[in-house]
């Protein structure tokens, strides 16, 4: 509430009508309540009679900054080494987002009254966790007409290795849930009950490898039906802009080897779904030992879908195939899920993509490269049908910058180019 309410401060100081805004919570147990308390930042710049609106999105909110051992400063204090500036959000996004309102700041002020477009700005808190709030107010008919627009502007991408500059031309859809499996009434010694009793530590691995066949394809019945194939031109394009095996490699600090074997990186990255778990709980980690036999595992997973998947038929096939392959003894259920979002694939040849793609050349003599990005960010695809505005996704994240990770990052560089971006994009509007 205290971002969000700087935010609306700040967005006043520049001249724009601006509000906090949360959703209707009639109907909503008590129980959901409070997620719908966070509050969606609203902006508007009235610009020229009948100029085209154009729609701002970014999220404020940020992810936990644990294991909070591994940072090398506080994570919550941001500061400067060398040319970049340490903090978590200090890229995704509250970096980005703001370097390109920074660079809206300057171009209210530089452009002529009769030369601005109308600019609307939605800046949520949720956008980690589902974006709950954002959601619920897409339902709403009132809100829907108040962010109507043309374009829909994003700053919440990366760009190519180098800086070079990238237009995001898809994104993947994402669920992330946790599966809970429950076998004795309490953890049980392993002299004692060893060989009798069911082991759910053990059920589990056995449950969550079976997402998967020996080569790595995902192994649920059904769950790539539907999907979308990319065309010659969108793989060619991918590849271009792409980092090698090599690069990622140094990246990543393993062999780039996961998802499906004798499938490329570029169509694994961006193309195709995965089914990733995220962390598993059981029995006893600490020092030293404690030999019992788990009574329970949770397991945190997540789901990246592609276009032409159905995201919550994905879900109820994951949950069908998990119970079919419980283990004898055990009972499986899904406490909790993120809600369910849809892949993005956009049309290369759009006159957004065009246009961008002229003042990307003007920032930067090498031109822009298309990706197809394997991250999400749930709601732009909502965005776009209730808004009806043509997505233009453009941002200037770098792998250095480590996001969600310990020790997240974003350069001066970084910044400026973001703030340059939104300046020249928004006078050609």
């Amino acid at each position: 509430v205290a971002c969000a309410t700087w935010l609306k401060k700040w967005l006043k100081g520049i001249g724009a009508e601006a509000e906090l805004v949360l959703p209707s919570a009639r109907g909503v147990p008590a129980a959901g309540a409070a997620a719908l308390s966070v509050p969606v930042v609203f902006a508007e710049l009235k610009g020229s009679e009948g100029a085209p609106t154009l729609l701002f999105y970014g999220h404020y909110d940020v992810q936990p900054a644990d294991p909070l051992e591994l940072w090398e400063t506080p994570p919550f204090e941001p500061t400067p080494k060398g040319d970049r500036v340490y903090a978590r959000g200090a890229q995704d996004d509250k970096g980005q987002f703001f370097a390109f309102l920074c660079g809206l700041r300057e171009f209210w002020r530089e452009a002529g009254a009769e030369g601005r477009p109308n600019i609307k700005i939605l800046l949520e808190g949720q956008e980690e966790s589902g974006s709950t709030g954002l959601f619920r107010l897409l339902g709403e008919p009132e809100f829907r007409r108040r962010i109507a627009a043309d374009v829909m502007l994003v700053c919440d991408t990366s760009a190519a290795a180098g800086l070079r500059p990238a237009i995001v031309a898809g994104m993947r859809g994402v669920c992330h849930f946790t599966v809970r499996l429950e076998a004795a009434s309490r953890d049980l010694h392993s002299g004692e009950f060893g060989g009798i009793a069911p082991n759910a530590a053990q059920g589990m691995c056995e449950l969550l490898a079976s997402l998967h066949d020996a080569k790595g394809a995902i192994a649920v019945e059904g769950f790539r039906d539907g999907i979308a194939e990319p065309t010659p031109e969108e793989l060619e394009a991918a590849a271009a802009g792409a980092a090698a095996d090599e690069e990622i490699k140094a990246e990543i600090g393993t062999e780039p080897c996961g998802g499906e074997r004798g499938v490329s990186a570029v169509r694994r990255g961006g193309f195709d779904p995965t089914i990733e778990v995220n962390g598993v709980h059981s029995g006893y980690g600490g020092p030293g030992s404690k030999t019992v036999i788990p009574c329970e595992a949770l397991a945190k997973l997540s789901m990246r879908m592609v276009a032409g998947q159905n995201p919550r038929r994905c879900f109820e096939l994951v949950k069908e195939h998990l119970r079919a392959h419980c283990p004898e003894g055990m009972r499986v259920s899904f406490p909790e899920d993120s809600g369910l979002s849809s892949a993005l694939r956009l049309p290369l040849g759009s006159p957004a993509m065009r246009l961008a793609g002229e003042v990307l050349s003007e920032m930067d003599s090498r031109g822009p490269v298309f990706r197809w990005e394997g991250a999400s960010i749930p709601v732009v695809a909502a965005l776009k049908e209730t808004s009806g505005a043509a997505p233009l996704l453009v941002g200037w994240g770098q792998s250095n910058d480590r996001i969600h990770s310990p020790n997240e990052s974003f350069s001066v560089e970084q910044f400026l180019r973001a703030r340059e971006w939104a300046r020249r994009i928004l006078a050609r509007f």
